[in-house]
């Protein structure tokens, strides 16, 4: 593992290990506290964020180690035009690793491709979010003491939350899992996630309705509307309170339900649940730094490897079919190469090795 893309590259075994390390940062916070002296994080954070980027900047620190970075696009050399691998190339000159959130799809990819240090992915558009999946699944084993036999119901914005993908994608590699999908049709799961549900036979429903399925739940998994995602303000107004989640609602839940957030909360979970004791996305939030500390440990342990430059083992097609999603990173990255992986072979289906988006003539 020289880099976290995707939460894909990710074995199971190296996950428990990962869980296995921030368990043991909590047990014995001491005994990591200059783990990481002399050594730098960038966090280089081209759209806002406030517990992503504290959580990396804290768990860095407890390490015994130094930050540096920008927290906006305008506070860098973007705003003079510098493309994501320059900036990535001359970070990389400063920092012994480099955390990236991107508005763009396939961003910190690009970054990971001419970076000389390790690259976390803390958030690529509505992608992929790695490292939330990786605080996601501390939470749910410290909280259920178990990754497996769990139905869970993720309510919000599915389309464009990161959060979600990641979740789902990681999720569906332990036994005995169920998925609640619960939106607006608007907001509803992208074809390339129901697409892997199915191919691994991973048993989903979509649902509008977040009362339906409730006690059945082991844990539910609330978003919220992401107005940063909409082209249209009234689109988002029309759907910004689809869901609030209180009290009333909880009143068939399971006594043991687990309530997660990645946050922030906008109105989507009232204030009077704070208070019950199945509320855990408060504890969410800080299982992250520990999760974060763990992963930034073992990046800095592995030695490079050139087989990870290694092309793709699956066939590409490069600059023949060209990705029109427009939140992908080659939609302002001109110079970048379209590079397309076959993914399907038997239906013959492409998609963009940076945004995952299916790719067409």
């Amino acid at each position: 593992m020289k880099h976290l893309i995707d939460i894909k590259e990710l074995s199971t075994q190296e996950i428990a290990e990962l869980i296995e390390i921030a368990k043991d940062i909590i047990q014995n916070p001491e005994k990591y506290a200059e783990k990481c002296k002399g050594k730098k994080l960038a966090t280089l954070f081209y759209e806002p964020s406030t517990r992503t980027r504290l959580s990396f900047e804290a768990a860095m620190m407890e390490l015994g180690g130094n930050v540096l970075g920008f927290s906006s696009a305008t506070s860098s050399s973007v705003s003079k035009g510098e493309s994501v691998a320059d900036t990535a190339k001359v970070v990389s000159c400063y920092a012994d690793i480099i955390a990236m959130r991107h508005p763009k799809e396939g961003a910190p990819l690009v970054a990971a491709m001419k970076s000389d240090v390790p690259v976390i992915n803390a958030g690529d558009g509505g992608h992929n979010h790695p490292t939330q999946t990786l605080t996601d699944l501390l939470t749910i084993q410290c909280e259920k003491h178990r990754l497996s036999n769990l139905t869970i119901g993720i309510c919000g914005d599915l389309k464009f939350g990161r959060t979600v993908h990641s979740l789902i994608t990681e999720m569906s590699r332990y036994t005995s899992i169920k998925f609640i999908l619960i939106s607006p049709k608007e907001l509803a799961i992208p074809d390339y996630i129901k697409d892997a549900l199915e191919k691994n036979n991973i048993p989903y429903c979509e649902t509008s309705s977040l009362e339906e399925y409730m006690q059945d739940l082991d844990i539910l998994y609330m978003t919220r509307i992401q107005k940063e995602r909409f082209v249209s303000e009234d689109e988002y107004e029309r759907l910004k309170d689809s869901y609030i989640l209180d009290k009333e609602k909880l009143k068939t839940a399971k006594k043991d339900l687990c309530i997660m957030h990645p946050l922030p909360r906008v109105n989507e979970i009232a204030v009077e649940v704070d208070n019950d004791e199945r509320a855990c996305y408060f504890k969410q939030a800080k299982y992250g730094k520990y999760i974060r500390m763990a992963l930034i440990l073992k990046l800095l342990e592995t030695k490079e490897d050139n087989e990870n430059n290694k092309s793709d083992e699956v066939e590409q097609l490069i600059n023949v079919l060209k990705c029109k999603n427009p939140r992908c990173i080659t939609s302002i990255e001109q110079e970048l190469p379209h590079v397309c992986t076959l993914s399907d072979k038997e239906n013959k289906i492409y998609r963009c090795k940076y945004c995952e988006g299916k790719v067409t003539e």
